[in-house]
């Protein structure tokens, strides 16, 4: 064996160049017409995000972007912390300026779907402001497109990566073998390959672990597990409506990545267009005793219950057949759909709260209840609209929200200008309007002075409210 086994053989053989990628021409193709375009000037879309299975090529195909135009990389990695100041740090000020030999600079952001939670709290707002503002390209890398925010999804040049096949995969462990000095089978190859499921980077993982201290590899020496292809939800529901095998439908919910929360979900949506009459009702009082279960596991944490919801939700379903019905196609839970059609409205709607939480000194849950409903009856009024809008520091987005009308509306657009006119004139007045209480400046009208006789009374301190200018 070579020295090259001292280092992983995925990153050894790497491709540096974007001729060098296989199996994906026609997004290469779309990333060059995309990285073309930054070569004379800052096109309308600045970013474009590459999305596909993990072990397929993304972060590579950007190293070689850089590498093939000769454009300095910037890398915020999936390792690093991607909290807005983070990600203002690091990419906000690569954004602006250009490398120090005066050329362009790529910035590259993995997983972007993966920006979300605790620790990267603000950081899809803060991406969203950058690549508004950039005068440099930045390309983000996604495994699943769906969970990448609408608003970065918006601002971006889709570009889709695709499993390679096994022929593709097949081809570069042979290349990697000649390199190598290591005679192989064609068996071995193929096995390998197959055995990855279009990826790429663990085909080649997995050739080199097999072919450690070896220089001839034959079908025998290939001892590797096969790679965990999990059966989607689509195959769990069909051995629970279809099957008649009770043992064999609970056994397809341990292979998929769903909770019981979620997955009496999908049954519940589509059981009524699978099972009809008495076959439907005694589904259905399976399916409510799962819920029962599952209720008792959210309020004693005892998730030992799990076993008997699960059971009642699979087999329950199943022996509740007496016989076979039509098929109809698989729906995701409609209660998705809806909170994907109004993600977006919930962001905005977030926003505001945590705005008026600032503000108002209370938590951003009672100002979305409380206070929120009745800033929308102020807003009626234009110049309540206006003084809000301009306090708050509102965009036109949440302007849009809060008045319930379109962004592009006359209605909107006013209220707006003349928020940030009003900001503006207070800004050059020197008069601070962002922030809590007491946070603008005060005039104290100066009263006469009382009797000595009568003790002074403690001035009040003036209070500023969010409807105070």
């Amino acid at each position: 064996m070579t020295s090259g086994a001292t280092i992983e053989w995925s990153e050894k053989y790497r491709p540096e160049t974007l001729s060098a990628i296989v199996g994906n021409s026609k997004p290469v193709r779309e990333l060059c017409a995309w990285a073309g375009e930054w070569q004379h000037g800052i096109p309308e879309q600045r970013a474009a995000i590459l999305y596909g299975k993990p072990g397929i090529g993304k972060t590579t195909a950007a190293h070689a972007l850089a590498h093939d135009f000769g454009w300095e990389i910037i890398e915020l990695n999936a390792s690093d912390q991607r909290t807005a100041g983070v990600i203002q740090k690091v990419a906000g000020s690569a954004s602006k300026t250009a490398s120090i030999s005066g050329g362009i600079r790529l910035i590259v952001l993995d997983e972007a779907d993966n920006i979300h939670g605790t620790a990267d709290r603000g950081g899809a707002q803060s991406l969203v402001k950058i690549i508004k503002n950039t005068s440099q390209p930045i390309l983000l890398t996604a495994n699943d497109l769906y969970g990448v925010s609408q608003s970065i999804k918006d601002l971006c040049v889709p570009i889709a990566f695709r499993s390679l096949q096994s022929r593709s995969i097949i081809h570069v462990l042979k290349d990697i073998c000649h390199d190598e000095g290591i005679a192989c089978e064609a068996e071995v190859l193929q096995r390998i390959a197959e055995n990855a499921h279009g990826d790429i980077r663990s085909a080649i993982n997995d050739l080199q672990a097999v072919a450690q201290g070896k220089s001839e590899l034959h079908s025998e020496d290939v001892v590797i597990s096969a790679r965990d292809s999990r059966d989607t939800i689509f195959t769990a529901l069909k051995k629970i409506f279809k099957g008649k095998d009770i043992k064999e439908a609970l056994t397809a919910t341990y292979s998929i990545d769903e909770t019981p929360d979620n997955l009496i979900q999908w049954i519940d949506e589509n059981l009524p267009n699978q099972y009809r009459g008495r076959d439907l009702t005694s589904a259905m009082l399976a399916l409510s005793r799962a819920d029962i279960f599952l209720g008792r596991v959210q309020r004693c944490q005892n998730y030992r219950m799990w076993r008997y919801a699960g059971a009642m939700m699979t087999s329950g379903v199943v022996v509740s057949k007496s016989h076979e019905y039509p098929g109809a196609r698989f729906m995701p839970p409609s209660r998705w759909r809806r909170l994907g059609r109004t993600r977006t409205s919930r962001q905005i709607r977030d926003a505001i709260s945590e705005k008026i939480s600032t503000l108002c000194q209370v938590s951003q849950r009672y100002a979305r209840l409380n206070f929120l409903p009745f800033i929308r009856m102020l807003f009626v009024d234009h110049d309540y609209a206006v003084h809000l809008a301009a306090r708050m520091n509102l965009d036109i987005s949440e302007i849009a929200y809060v008045t319930g009308s379109k962004k592009d509306t006359k209605k909107v657009k006013t209220i707006y200008q003349e928020a940030q006119a009003l900001i503006e004139d207070r800004a050059s007045e020197g008069i601070e309007i962002f922030g809590g209480f007491g946070a603008r400046e005060e005039k104290v009208r100066v009263e006469p002075e009382k009797p000595e006789k009568e003790p002074k009374k403690p001035e009040k301190k003036p209070q500023t409210s969010l409807f105070d200018f």
